[in-house]
């Protein structure tokens, strides 16, 4: 996905106090970190929270007003180390990524960090990416907040809701000394809404006015044994009933009260809106939040409070919980609590609603209709409620009926992408020396798993394809091909599979794709960018860093050159030389490209200056129609239309309006000695005397040479 520029919303950031502030969920968050005196921020880019830093990136300017640290990160365990500051220092920091694959890489960092704890208040931002749309492994933050004390913050979408959280989860963090984790959905970082702003402050110790002696060394700050023993035993005796006690003078949970009190459902905040928007539908609560099932919302997911949990049940003969996957840590929790006390409620979660998957409003509605029908409670008709959810829900399979099967549209590659080629040339190498093992990574060029490409054997972390050849190559007779790209190869790539491979003395081929940015997720810079958000190039180059760690058989090749491509690798794959063989596959990430040149040009042509764009075609008498072009190529600007010719009846190739120019479709049919049929043309804009006459010779010329008809 290509993230827009926030360069007109940060102003809002600027808003004081009693100002109305409107946006959208991201923006107030970052407005809410500068209104609770932050002192450092830093980060690892990733949906659904990547804009998160390209705001901070855009607001800049006024951060450094303010003294606030930016950091944008090679990877989420330097983004999770920088809270070390706020162990031994009264200042405020906070870090963002995507969990759970970020929480999972930053995960040492954050046990020993949770185990001596913190004095200034500490916040891990995640974007909390589980549900059917979600780009990672289904799992849950909750696990590691459990696992290593830590409180996970899960506010209700609603931007005043998100506000109060972010600046009560700063003083949770420095009540407790306990770092504290705020989880945004997706529906979370965009829900849109206003809240009343207040003033920004800086930090008492910032930037502008740095801490003149260093802390003196306590051996206490450091997770390390023996005091690894005295710190578990302070996060379960103080830091957890701390955090309690807080949670509940602060009326961190909110509750909603209903009619029927003999019913009741438990909620984590961030499927709050969820439920209500299914409870409305069920007619069951109104359009603006007031329900008859008294809810009792989790805005603090972990961790539980029981004076609140036996106070919400003990009146009540049946509680619903509602949390998405499995295992069920919040229902546990909650049987675990009322059976301490002796409350007999029936909890009901999993059974009522499935175990796993994304708990959408249809999944909810249809929860919530199971759990009626199976306590049917006085006051509601639970057949009626039965029967509104069939009607609502209902419609689907009918419809899913008449329309029939619907063709897959997997993701794919942006329309001249420049690593689309390279798979174009591992198919081609393939038709000759056979099948490869590909080892494939995290990035935009895992849509090569997807048709027509359909490569790669394993996928197992950002970075991480070359390690996870490890053990293929030494038990296969052709080398294995493990892919990255330059942001993997920065954010764990080059110690993970580079250095163990040269330390193992290992043999294989890695391709990596040097695109120029971390283009997943918005083209931010990186490393070996030839510019940074400082607007100076970061002096970092793949194959600089690839030399001084040895690699000794290295080649750079222009993406798009699909016949050098195929030569390179076929060399890479017979060579007698044995270790590591890289190629850098060199091409500027079209996106980014795009955004570029459409300014320049636009720019250019308001100055009457001439302007060229290259587009290709396909000549339709001369197509053979055997799409050979688009299997190797799944360029989407190569489609297919009914042939011109009344005695074809097989549709030939077309580029449609979107090409880029990249050349691809030609590239591939060169190198694959396909076919003639494309051609390349160039359409020139403010054209000058030259071009005019240079095009009145070749209109001439074609008229001479192209068939005349004769009269019968």
């Amino acid at each position: 996905m290509a993230e827009r520029s926030f360069r007109k919303e940060v102003e809002a950031l600027k808003l004081g106090n009693g100002e109305i502030f409107r946006g959208e969920g991201i923006l107030a968050v970052t407005k809410a970190l500068l209104q609770s005196g932050v002192a450092y921020v830093g980060g690892y880019q990733g949906a659904p929270v990547s804009h998160l830093l390209d705001v901070l990136v855009d607001a800049e300017d006024m951060m450094a007003d303010l003294g606030v640290h930016l950091e944008t990160c090679t990877n989420e365990a330097s983004a999770a180390a920088m809270l070390g500051a706020s162990i031994n220092y009264p200042l405020r920091g906070a870090v963002t990524w995507k969990s759970i694959v970020g929480t999972n890489v930053a995960a040492d960092a954050l046990s020993n960090l949770s185990s001596p704890g913190v004095i200034g208040g500490a916040m891990i931002i995640l974007g909390e990416d589980y549900g059917e749309g979600a780009s990672v492994i289904q799992e849950r933050s909750y696990a590691y907040a459990m696992k290593s004390s830590m409180w996970l913050l899960d506010p209700r979408p609603d931007l005043p809701t998100i506000v109060r959280m972010v600046e009560k989860g700063f003083e949770l963090s420095e009540a407790t000394h306990a770092p504290v984790m705020l989880e945004l959905r997706v529906r979370a970082c965009h829900v849109t809404g206003e809240f009343v702003a207040k003033d920004n402050r800086a930090s008492a110790a910032s930037g502008l006015n740095r801490i003149e002696d260093p802390a003196r060394f306590n051996y206490a700050r450091l997770a390390h044994p023996p005091l690894t023993f005295v710190q578990e035993k302070l996060k379960v005796d103080e830091r957890l009933p701390a955090a309690q006690a807080f949670a509940r003078e602060h009326r961190l949970n909110e509750f909603f009260e209903g009619d029927l009190d003999d019913l009741g459902i438990v909620v984590l905040g961030g499927l709050t809106n969820t439920v209500l928007r299914a409870l409305s539908r069920l007619g069951l609560a109104d359009h603006f939040g007031n329900v008859r099932i008294p809810i009792y919302c989790l805005n603090l997911a972990y961790p539980l409070i029981p004076q609140e949990v036996r106070q919400f049940c003990a009146t009540k003969t049946d509680v619903l919980v509602i949390e998405e996957g499995y295992p069920d840590y919040l229902e546990q929790g909650i049987n675990t609590e009322l059976r301490r006390a002796d409350i007999q409620t029936r909890v009901h979660g999993k059974g009522a609603l499935p175990k796993a998957g994304e708990y959408t409003s249809e999944v909810v509605l249809r929860g919530l209709a199971n759990f009626i029908a199976a306590t049917r409670p006085t006051g509601i008709d639970s057949a009626a409620i039965t029967t509104a959810a069939d009607r609502l829900l209902g419609h689907k399979p009918s419809a899913s009926a008449a329309i029939g099967e619907l063709p897959p549209r997997p993701p794919n590659f942006c329309t001249g992408c420049p690593e689309r080629p390279v798979f174009a040339a591992i198919k081609l190498t393939q038709r000759e020396i056979g099948p490869t093992h590909i080892s494939a990574d995290i990035g935009c060029h895992s849509f090569a798993t997807f048709a027509p490409f359909s490569m790669g054997n394993s996928i197992l972390g950002y970075g991480m394809s070359l390690a996870s050849a490890a053990a293929v190559a030494p038990n296969l007779q052709r080398r294995p091909i493990s892919v990255m790209g330059d942001g993997g190869f920065w954010h764990n790539g080059l110690i993970t599979g580079v250095a163990s491979n040269l330390f193992n003395k290992n043999d294989g081929v890695l391709i990596v794709m040097q695109n120029g940015y971390t283009s997943a997720t918005g083209q931010q810079y990186m490393p070996s960018s030839a510019t940074s958000r400082q607007g100076s190039a970061p002096g970092m180059d793949i194959a600089s860093t690839l030399r001084a760690f040895g690699v000794r058989w290295q080649r750079t090749v222009r993406s798009y050159s699909v016949a050098a491509m195929v030569k390179t690798l076929k060399e890479a794959m017979r060579t007698a030389e044995t270790g590591l063989k890289v190629i850098i596959a060199d091409g500027e990430c079209q996106l980014a490209r795009q955004r570029r040149v459409r300014a320049e040009d636009a720019a250019k042509l308001r100055a009457g200056v001439r302007v060229v764009r290259t587009k290709f075609g396909v000549d339709d008498e001369i197509c053979t129609g055997d799409h050979s072009c688009i299997r190797l190529s799944g360029c989407p600007s190569l489609s297919v239309k009914p042939s011109p010719d009344p005695l074809r009846t097989d549709p030939v190739a077309s580029v449609i309006e979107s090409c880029v120019g990249c050349g691809l479709c030609g590239e591939v049919a060169h190198a694959a000695v396909l076919c003639p049929s494309f051609y390349r043309a160039e359409v020139v804009q403010n054209a000058g005397v030259w071009d005019r006459m240079l095009h009145r010779v070749r209109q001439t010329v074609i008229s001479w040479l192209a068939p005349r008809e004769v009269a019968a």
